[in-house]
């Protein structure tokens, strides 16, 4: 299965990065394809300064619109900065979410983390799930949004840089939840 890893974060050596890392060392022994994309490269304009053309695509936007759209289950792991997903993820809804972009959110599962260094991820969970649905009303899209969405608090005592699990049982008991719930959804969805 093609899977697309959104690391929401523009910042380097983010949290967010280091649990997309631990997601794609889950996924990919299971056999399937994993491509992160990282934030720390995000140059979408912002709606002040311009839009995405899809004719005329820089190479950040290309990998992100390409593995995507290829996808047919996209992760997307987003900061929590005071209460809210990052500012360059829900620019990137700005900008893509209309009709000349559908192919980005047409027949596909997403599955959202927050991500947190402190107990927090709630927030972007909850806005990511409600922008991508009424994205996918929308654009009458064949796609889901699973139920099943994961808040990883302290992240950085949980995880390490290059996405290794440090040993909470609790954390990995509920890291895994997420990541088979979202397979499973994906394999009955995408029948």
């Amino acid at each position: 299965m093609n899977i697309a890893i959104l690391s929401a974060s523009p910042q380097n050596k983010s949290n967010s990065m280091r649990f997309s890392r631990m997601l794609q060392n889950k996924l990919t022994p299971l056999g399937h394809h994993c491509t992160i994309i990282d934030f720390e490269k995000y140059d979408i304009p912002f709606m002040n300064k311009g839009k995405v053309d899809l004719a005329h695509l820089n190479d950040f936007q290309k990998e992100l619109i390409d593995s995507v759209s290829k996808a047919s289950l996209v992760f997307i792991c987003s900061p929590e900065y005071n209460w809210m997903p990052s500012a360059e993820l829900v620019n990137m809804f700005h900008q893509i979410g209309g009709k000349p972009f559908k192919h980005f959110f047409d027949h596909k599962v997403f599955a959202v983390a927050g991500i947190s260094n402190g107990k927090g991820g709630k927030m972007p969970c909850i806005q990511i799930t409600y922008v991508l649905n009424k994205l996918i009303n929308f654009l009458d899209c064949e796609s889901v949004v699973s139920s099943r969405n994961f808040e990883s608090h302290f992240t950085d005592k949980e995880l390490t840089p290059e996405g290794g699990i440090v040993g909470n049982e609790m954390y990995e008991k509920g890291i895994n939840a997420f990541v088979t719930f979202a397979l499973r959804t994906s394999e009955r969805w995408n029948k």
